[in-house]
């Protein structure tokens, strides 16, 4: 199989740059077939994405960076390609043979011009693939923009994600299309100049607001409900949350909670800002609340988060998040709460982040964070499935099952109510961990996957804070956790409090 890519030659940028795709671990030929102008781009783009290349990518090169070409090197072989895959905004060619014939539409409009549109009015599009030899749409989703940084970064994602779909379509794996609706903005587009000027502004706040603030600083909150839960009631109401305590320089986060053995213990996220690397710890619970210290349970030289537990077979099991180290690891506990050791490893060889396994139909299934290297970490869902908690896992037969960035994240336990299966998800649509949201699982097999969002919850008056994205329950004690603004004088002073002097006995700096 051959690909080819036709794009615009005045617009050339660099990730057209390219002589592969891979797909499913194969690389497969790409050429390009450089055409000629369809629309002019806003005036000055490729000086304002200089301009962010050097101030928002400290200089790192973007794949929305014009790319120097030599056509009659590049320029593709007419008549050689089996999939034409058109990023242009111009009409389809009518004798191309080749028997697919791919167009990326943003927001339902084909070329960059409409991926550009949708940004400069505050979101990024919803993409649709198209097969204009007979109008269908072959696959759907909904980019994430966590790190998109600038225009150029926005550009950049959008690209990645459609490529990632392409590769899916071409695979041969059946496609799922959920039903997304497509983004209205803020119903103002802005000018490129505008928008690059207002990125560049919240860039310099966002590092002044880190040199003063540990950034994000996560806390978990916790409550006794003896009624009915978040699950029951579709928000956060009920009894008062209360904050877990933290150091001030450690944040705590993707609280999990076990009764094992008669004993209750969440296991959480703990991650020194001076470090920059999270561990797993834990902290006993009692019918009170906390008891005792936070113990570290877990550390490897990667970074640890969304410490996943699962009973199987008598023992209890940990699946920890260590997507950059490149597998899905299973722990297990040879003394509770402390002692863990490291004993398979269940998939390999791919990003999989926040892995939330449940049982369903006489069948084990793995839910994943997947990203293939490019684009954001919270849009795309991968399923696997095993007849047992070793293996071997299987992949879904339409992996990606899901790209929406408000819906595919996993966000803590799958839960049963009424012979329902239900999985809270991340809704990242105002950013990574901006919110939660309750979805049921109507359809569930290994070629088969459907879910419905039922209920969204956002921070607000009962759980005050920026963020929100897991929630757990184990009995009376429900979890949830968000972010607050963490000063790091406070935090020295809460770490060190002698260093702080009382009020009456500081130095006078009165001159």
């Amino acid at each position: 199989m051959i690909i080819e890519f036709r794009c615009e030659r005045e617009h050339a940028r660099r990730w057209m740059r390219r002589e592969t795709l891979s797909i499913d671990g194969r690389d497969i030929p790409v050429q390009i077939a450089w055409t000629t102008t369809a629309e002019s781009r806003p005036a000055g783009l490729d000086a304002l994405f200089e301009l962010e290349r050097v101030v928002l990518h400290k200089g790192k090169p973007s794949g929305a960076d014009r790319l120097k070409i030599i056509p009659e090197r590049t320029q593709a072989r007419a008549g050689t390609a089996d999939v034409i895959v058109d990023f242009t905004g111009g009409a389809r060619d009518r004798g191309c043979s080749a028997p697919l014939y791919l167009r990326p539409l943003f927001n339902g409009t084909a070329g960059e011009n409409a991926a550009l549109a949708a940004i400069l009015s505050g979101e990024l599009p919803v993409i649709d693939i198209v097969n204009e030899v007979d109008g269908a749409v072959l696959d759907r989703g909904h980019p994430s923009g966590e790190i998109a940084a600038g225009l150029s970064g926005a550009l950049e994602t959008v690209m990645a994600r459609t490529l990632t779909m392409v590769a899916a379509i071409l695979s041969g794996r059946p496609r799922i299309l959920p039903q997304l609706a497509r983004p209205a903005g803020d119903g103002t587009r802005r000018r490129p100049i505008g928008y690059v000027a207002r990125g560049l502004a919240a860039s310099i706040a966002k590092e002044i607001y880190r040199l003063c603030c540990y950034a994000p600083h996560w806390h978990i909150g916790w409550r006794f409900n003896d009624g009915a839960g978040v699950w029951q009631t579709g928000d956060l109401s009920g009894p008062r949350w209360n904050v877990l305590g933290d150091p001030g320089n450690h944040f705590y986060a993707d609280p999990f909670p076990i009764t094992w053995r008669g004993r209750t213990f969440v296991f959480f996220e703990d991650l020194d800002h001076r470090v920059g690397k999270g561990i797993i710890s834990a902290i006993e619970f009692g019918d009170a609340g906390p008891v005792g210290d936070v113990v570290p349970v877990l550390e490897e030289p990667w970074h640890l988060s969304y410490p996943f537990l699962i009973e199987d077979d008598g023992e209890l099991w940990m699946i920890p998040e260590s997507s950059v180290n490149g597998d899905v690891a299973l722990y297990k506990c040879v003394r509770f709460p402390d002692k863990w050791e490291r004993h398979a490893t269940l998939l390999s060889g791919l990003e999989l982040a926040d892995v939330t396994i449940t049982r369903h139909n006489g069948l084990n299934y793995l839910f994943g964070a997947w990203r293939d290297g490019t684009g954001g970490y919270s849009d795309s869902l991968a399923i696997y499935y095993a007849d047992h908690l070793l293996g071997p896992w299987l992949p879904h037969a339409s992996n990606p099952v899901l790209i929406d960035r408000a819906s595919a994240r996993p966000a803590g336990n799958f839960v049963t109510i009424n012979e329902r299966l239900w999985r809270p998800v991340q809704n990242c649509a105002d950013g990574y961990g901006a919110a939660l949201a309750l979805a049921e699982v109507v359809e569930l097999s290994p070629t088969t996957f459907r879910q419905i969002v039922r209920h969204s919850l956002k921070p607000g008056p009962v759980w005050p804070g920026r963020k929100l994205h897991t929630l757990n329950r184990c009995g009376r004690l429900e979890l949830i956790d968000g972010s607050r603004v963490q000063p790091k004088i406070l935090a020295f002073t809460r770490q060190f409090p002698s260093a702080v002097l009382p009020a009456r006995t500081r130095p006078s700096t009165a001159c």
